[in-house]
């Protein structure tokens, strides 16, 4: 039975991934992060659609079948190693931190491309997607509630959902550097796919997404309301992905590698 690594050698991993993230020509960095945000699209719409065929018949159920649906959508873009912001938290980091550079300009170009294009590309998806006639009535009036409901939260309600939906998605990160097989990548993306939706936790991307849909659907939402809380989850994935996640499990690994763990 294979050993799992140890906290050094899960850095080490990370790192050479790090590395590849950062160095990607501009190219293959904008494929990815468009293939990232319209994949996501796909997991949504499922979501939509299971807990319209569900609730009718059994209620809160609906809940968890549509997290169930959503999860495959991690498994996707794990599968397909595609560039989803936030999850590309963790490596770049571990990168900056081993070679003792900030990594400014990197870290800031991968980010911030990632971020814009993985909405170009969902935005696209989630158009197409609209179109009358394509998505069943009752997916469309679940996607509306959905949107509806995440801008109507509270702000801490919001921020706070969305520390733990950025904790969540580096979380794996994290663990995709922890096990050796690809049925082992799969089942800890499709987890925490689940894990993210059943709260729901926020990921920003992925609440934008489901925003935008509302939108085009009829949801009474405007665009200051969008912009309120996409720099509201954006700041809580920030906390829960940068803060909680990588930087401690970053340390984890450094006093790893003083003791000779």
């Amino acid at each position: 039975m294979p050993v799992a690594p140890d906290p050094s050698e899960i850095f080490e991993r990370a790192v050479e991934e790090g590395e590849r993230r950062l160095d990607q020509p501009m190219l293959e960095l904008v494929s990815t992060s468009f293939i990232a945000g319209f994949t996501v699209v796909f997991g949504i719409v499922a979501l939509g659609i299971v807990h319209a065929f569900v609730e009718p018949q059994f209620g809160k159920i609906a809940t968890i079948a549509g997290a169930l649906a959503f999860g495959v959508s991690l498994v996707f873009l794990v599968v397909g190693r595609a560039e989803l912001f936030n999850e590309n938290f963790y490596d770049p980091v571990a990168k900056a931190v081993d070679a003792d550079s900030w990594m400014v300009s990197k870290l800031l170009r991968l980010w911030s491309v990632t971020f814009a294009v993985n909405l170009v590309g969902g935005v696209l998806m989630a158009y197409i997607f609209s179109v009358h006639g394509v998505l069943p009535k009752g997916a469309v009036h679940a996607l509306r509630t959905f949107a509806t409901e995440f801008v109507h939260r509270p702000a801490i309600t919001e921020f706070a959902a969305a520390i733990v939906g950025g904790a969540l998605v580096v979380l794996l990160s994290f663990l995709l550097e922890a096990v050796n097989s690809v049925g082992s990548r799969i089942a800890m993306a499709y987890i925490v796919g689940v894990l993210l939706t059943l709260g729901p936790f926020d990921h920003v991307v992925v609440t934008m997404l489901h925003v935008v849909f509302g939108m085009l659907f009829g949801a009474p939402i405007g665009l200051v309301k969008l912009a309120e809380t996409t720099a509201l989850v954006t700041a809580g994935n920030l906390v829960g992905g940068l803060g909680l996640v990588t930087f401690t499990h970053i340390t984890q690994a450094m006093g790893a590698r003083e003791s000779g763990g």
